[in-house]
C-alpha cells in the first residue's frame, strides 16, 4: 500500500485552495447583484494558504484599474513593511471587503462582502490584520464560526476564532501621505513581524 507524505498532502491542500479560490473567483465575475456594469470585480491576491490575511474595507483607483487588491502605493508600502519586518510576502494574502469598484461602497451588494467567510475558509490563515475601522465593522459582523469580537486597539494580539488571531491596524491607504499617519501605522503592524518570528516552522 503506497504511503502518502506531507509534502504530498500539503500539494493535496494547495491544490484544494487553489481550485476553490478560482471558483470563487468565477462567482464574483458572475454576481447578478452588483451595481458595478461593466467594470470587473477587485479580487484578492497573494498565496492560497497564507499565514497572514490582510483585511482592507474597500479599493482605491489604482486597485479599481487592475481588479487586484493592494495593487499601487498601499501595495508597495506594504511589500516594504513586510520586508522590513523578514515576512515573506508568499506567506500572504490580501482582500477587501467590497469588491465591488463602486463610488459608494454601501451600494456593494451584503451577500458579496459576506463572501469573505468563504475566503477565509479557503485560505485558512493564521492571522487576519484588519485595515481600519470600517473593515473592523465588516468583520465583527461576518459570521465566522466561533468567532469573537476584534477590538479597535491597534497592535493589540486578538484571538479572531480558536484557530485565527486578529490584529487591528490603521487604514493604510489613510497611512501614506502624513508623518504621524504613517508612524501610527507602522507601530501597530510591526507587531505582526513579532507574531511571524514566532510562529513555528511546521
Amino acid at each position: 500500500m503506497p504511503v502518502t507524505t506531507d509534502d504530498e498532502i500539503r500539494e493535496k491542500y494547495l491544490e484544494r485552495a487553489i481550485r476553490e479560490l478560482n471558483q470563487l473567483t468565477r462567482e464574483l465575475q458572475e454576481c447578478p447583484h452588483c451595481p458595478r456594469g461593466n467594470l470587473m470585480p477587485v479580487l484578492g491576491s497573494g498565496h492560497p494558504q497564507a499565514d497572514v490575511f490582510m483585511l482592507k474595507y474597500q479599493p482605491r483607483p489604482s486597485e479599481v484599474e487592475e481588479g487586484v487588491a493592494f495593487y499601487g502605493r498601499s501595495g508597495g508600502a506594504l511589500m516594504k513593511s513586510l520586508k522590513r519586518l523578514q515576512i515573506d510576502p508568499l506567506a500572504v494574502y490580501g482582500t477587501l471587503c467590497v469588491k465591488c469598484p463602486v463610488t459608494d461602497p454601501t451600494l456593494a451588494d451584503p451577500a458579496c462582502v459576506e463572501r469573505i467567510v468563504e475566503e477565509l475558509a479557503i485560505v485558512q490563515p493564521k492571522i487576519v490584520v484588519v485595515m481600519g475601522d470600517e473593515a473592523l465593522d465588516v468583520l465583527n459582523e461576518l459570521e465566522i464560526p466561533l468567532a469573537r469580537r476584534v477590538e479597535a486597539e491597534p497592535g493589540v494580539l486578538q484571538q479572531l476564532t480558536p484557530s485565527i488571531e486578529a490584529l487591528y491596524v490603521p487604514n493604510i491607504d489613510d497611512a501614506l501621505d502624513e508623518e504621524g499617519a504613517k508612524r501610527a501605522f507602522w507601530r501597530a503592524f510591526k507587531v505582526l513581524g513579532d507574531w511571524y518570528a514566532d510562529l513555528p516552522p511546521y
